[in-house]
């Protein structure tokens, strides 16, 4: 698609934070439902976002308070006004393959289409806040991303942060993924690991002569699904751990008994501890199901550290007030992790909800995207 500057909006609001945005002038704001379209139609898929990014980047060439700079897909723009405290407000730009959903529909206050909630509405609310807020109260530091939908090293956030990470450093950050206008505090620890059951081959007439490694998984399954996780309470926000099994392999030939059988585990552990304490944890509530003296092993496949909410941070406590209701956990891994990992709070808030995100009839209310809008430009605002 096209990468020329914006179509027309369709009409304005006027949200409880607009007036805020332009410094008190009372200026009309995008419609952000047709700019969310807008991105919707322009593919980007992961690996294929060079459209999209080359259309956010003339956006924000345009805004003469912002300096702009891109490596690769990933557009930074930041202003430099020597405030005291600077924020970050990153969102992605890619989308899984479509499902059907390719184009943007709108019905009456809904939007429909790939991207829609996951997360180009967060970017239409981030890309309008750095057109149309000239002087915030805080520097800000505004980033569109690629690769946040396949595998961490593609990562473009990730990516900044390794080869210019001056680009992305701020004071708290915010990311802007679906979470239905809810603060969804910091996020959880994800690890994965293999248990291997050790057995003897034998045939299936006689299996007595043999040990089923498949039969040994049945007493670690159960054990798995009896899990009981904790569900401590951070800066107001319960997280709960997790225990899943996700998948299993083993088996030889029809008539014969197996001697190896190997059963993947996913844990979601809490911000409050490392990977090395909640990799300790689950060792030794599986310990009773698992007999290392007779070659079974545990290997940790991968795991990546959450984030803890941060919420004590003045400029993220001004988001909740703004937000209104109270904030909840994260239940899930998202970027805020690599923020929080070089000491940057960081939390997750943006339109959409995160249920219908990567579905055939993802969709964002036109309500949900003026409320984000309205939040955050009023931390923008100091207010």
């Amino acid at each position: 698609m096209s990468t020329a500057s914006p179509r027309e909006p369709a009409r304005t609001v006027r949200s409880a934070g607009s007036g805020a945005t332009s410094q008190g002038a009372g200026l009309p704001v995008t419609d952000l439902l047709a700019f969310t379209a807008e991105l919707v139609d322009i593919p980007s898929v992961s690996h294929h976002e060079e459209a999209i990014a080359d259309h956010v980047e003339g956006i924000l060439r345009a805004v003469p308070w912002l300096r702009v700079d891109r490596l690769g897909h990933n557009v930074v723009a930041r202003t430099h006004l020597e405030r005291p405290n600077r924020l970050v407000l990153a969102g992605h730009l890619d989308t899984v393959p479509p499902n059907g959903n390719e184009q943007s529909r709108v019905d009456g206050d809904v939007l429909w289409g790939l991207g829609s909630a996951d997360m180009k509405a967060g970017c239409a609310v981030i890309l309008e806040l750095a057109r149309t807020v000239p002087e915030p109260a805080c520097d800000v530091t505004y980033v569109l991303y690629e690769c946040e939908e396949v595998e961490a090293r593609h990562n473009g956030l990730r990516r900044l942060l390794a080869e210019r990470p001056e680009l992305v450093a701020g004071d708290a950050a915010v990311l802007g993924e679906p979470t239905g206008a809810v603060v969804e505090a910091g996020c959880q620890g994800t690890l994965r690991i293999a248990v291997t059951m050790a057995g003897e081959r034998a045939h299936t007439a006689r299996p007595w002569t043999g040990t089923n490694a498949i039969h040994r998984l049945a007493p670690l399954l159960e054990r798995a699904a009896g899990y009981q996780g904790r569900r401590p309470v951070l800066d107001g926000c319960e997280f709960t751990e997790a225990l899943s099994a996700v998948r299993v392999e083993g088996g030889v030939a029809g008539n014969v008994v197996p001697d190896v059988a190997t059963v993947h585990l996913n844990h979601r552990y809490a911000p409050d501890r490392e990977v090395d304490e909640a990799l300790a944890e689950l060792r030794a509530y599986l310990a009773p199901a698992i007999d290392e003296g007779a070659g079974d092993t545990v290997e940790l496949l991968d795991f990546a550290d959450g984030a803890a909410p941060g919420l004590d941070h003045p400029l993220l406590a001004g988001l909740v007030a703004g937000a209104g209701g109270g904030p909840r956990a994260k239940l899930g891994w998202t970027d805020v992790a690599f923020f929080s990992a070089r000491g940057i709070p960081a939390t997750n808030f943006g339109p959409g909800d995160p249920g219908v995100a990567h579905a055939a009839g993802e969709h964002v209310d036109r309500s949900q995207l003026e409320s984000v809008f309205a939040a955050l430009a009023t931390v923008l605002a100091g207010r």
